[in-house]
């Protein structure tokens, strides 16, 4: 081998064994980086009601304030406020908005074996609450702004990061009020929130869940009216016997069961990733001959109710309050029953159904409260649905299905205003939620190597989308 070229050879081999441990010590300071904000975070108690989340945009002020990264704090309540921060393009394309919520729903310290705000890190997992609901999507957000004004990435587009506060059920001070408000601080193509994620069971990923659509939460309540009396004297017009007799009616009904172009794609893409026998109840669910569905429904009411819930509007019943002694008879009582609306669901019509279920005229079946959160959908035609496929090949090595959510998030204020709204969020054990570590929990976890893979994921998505090419 000609002196010259040895040389070259062997000077580029030194390159290259001096770069990798430099390369590999940079991506583990970026991961105790982001570990460092996460638990910063996940120890700030946002829990709403009633929120605070101020405390949080406080400590987000300070990190993008030593990134030189531009925000804006808009807050209908002062104790409530949400950030808006804005890396700049070149205008060629519409903006991408990024959505992380900051406050996280109550907790019961007593119930929690590590501090709900703690933030411990045990066996690999990180302990709290908020750990995926949602200040893992919150600090991965954070992580991409770092990043993007760090490698100083040239774009076409805006990327805009909303910590938004309210999320849990008062939305009226967070996207619903920056959505009404102060649209034009966070109008966008494309956005990516909580409300979809990676699936594992047995420690293997299994298929990455796009949120597309979601159905929307409201709730019924029911009224029921008899005289006031003694509890020593029986009366079958009893106010506590007729509300048991009309929840029982409602828990035992079926509403029609509802197919869309989210759950359609949905479930014929997951009868190619599962036994035979299971696949086919995935098909028949969606044979417009009720004979076939019907089975199939039922089904999927027993074995897997999520997958029930997707195909129907839901109730459940979750309050039930009544009577003041136990000697008397109380005039009235009263049921809560949650309800989440099918997108395509005609929602007096239903009322009017429920109604004629409960079929007692001493009973009042009514609203709880005026609509708040239209469900709405995104395509799934769009470059940004394609980018997410491609990144979740290029991460997860697994197939992608949009999915609509039985829950609820604040990506349908944003949808009613036209904004293409993508539910996304890190890989989670299916068997957690069944043992108590899921979100809402009293042992809420995540994977500290699945947060860390979902911020890579996330920031390959916003990169590709957005970069100037």
């Amino acid at each position: 081998m000609h002196v010259f070229l040895r040389l070259t050879l062997v000077a580029a081999l030194l390159i290259l064994i001096s770069a990798a441990p430099r390369a590999q010590s940079n991506a583990g300071a970026f991961e105790a980086e982001t570990m460092q904000h996460y638990q910063a975070l996940l120890r700030i108690d946002t829990s709403s009601p009633p929120g605070n989340e101020t405390r949080a945009v406080e400590y987000l002020k300070q990190v993008l304030d030593k990134e030189a990264i531009p925000y804006q704090v808009f807050a209908k309540d002062p104790s409530r406020a949400n950030l808006v921060a804005r890396l700049k393009g070149n205008g060629k394309k519409k903006p991408i908005l990024v959505l992380g919520h900051t406050d996280v729903v109550t907790v019961d310290p007593a119930k929690w074996t590590h501090p709900p705000f703690g933030a411990d890190r045990e066996g690999g997992y990180v302990y709290g609450r908020g750990t995926i609901d949602d200040k893992d999507n919150l600090v991965a957000g954070l992580m991409m702004m770092i990043s993007l004004k760090r490698n100083k990435v040239a774009l076409d587009r805006d990327v805009i990061l909303l910590a938004e506060s309210g999320e849990e059920g008062a939305p009226d001070v967070g996207a619903q009020y920056m959505a009404d408000s102060h649209l034009d601080a966070i109008a966008a193509e494309f956005c990516f929130a909580e409300g979809g994620g990676v699936v594992r069971t047995g420690g293997k990923v299994v298929q990455s869940n796009i949120g597309t659509t979601e159905k929307e939460p409201r709730f019924v309540e029911i009224v029921a009216h008899g005289p006031a009396g003694h509890g020593s004297v029986p009366s079958r017009n009893n106010a506590l016997t007729r509300l048991s007799a009309a929840v029982g009616k409602i828990a035992e009904w079926t509403p029609p069961l509802r197919i869309n172009e989210t759950t359609a794609a949905y479930f014929k893409k997951l009868a190619t990733m599962v036994p035979a026998d299971v696949a086919k109840i995935y098909k028949d669910v969606l044979n417009p001959d009720p004979k076939v569905s019907g089975p199939a429904s039922d089904w999927l009411l027993e074995h897997q109710p999520g997958h029930w819930s997707m195909v129907h509007t839901s109730l459940v019943p979750t309050i039930i309050a009544g009577g003041f002694r136990y000697n008397v008879i109380p005039s009235e009582a009263k049921a809560t029953i949650d309800v989440r609306l099918h997108p395509d669901e005609n929602q007096d019509a239903f009322l009017d159904m429920v109604r004629k279920v409960v079929n007692d005229a001493n009973v009042d079946v009514r609203w709880g409260r005026e609509r708040y959160r239209p469900a709405g959908g995104a395509r799934i035609d769009t470059e940004a649905y394609r980018t997410l496929e491609a990144m979740t090949t290029k991460h997860y090595a697994t197939p992608v299905l949009p999915t609509m959510g039985v829950g609820a998030t604040d990506m349908s204020n944003l949808r009613a205003k036209g904004i293409e709204c993508y539910g996304i969020g890190p890989a989670v054990d299916s068997e957690d939620a069944g043992k108590g570590f899921g979100a809402h929990s009293d042992q809420e976890r995540i994977l500290e190597n699945e947060l860390h893979r979902f911020v890579r994921f996330q920031y390959d998505v916003v990169l590709e989308l957005a970069k100037a090419k």
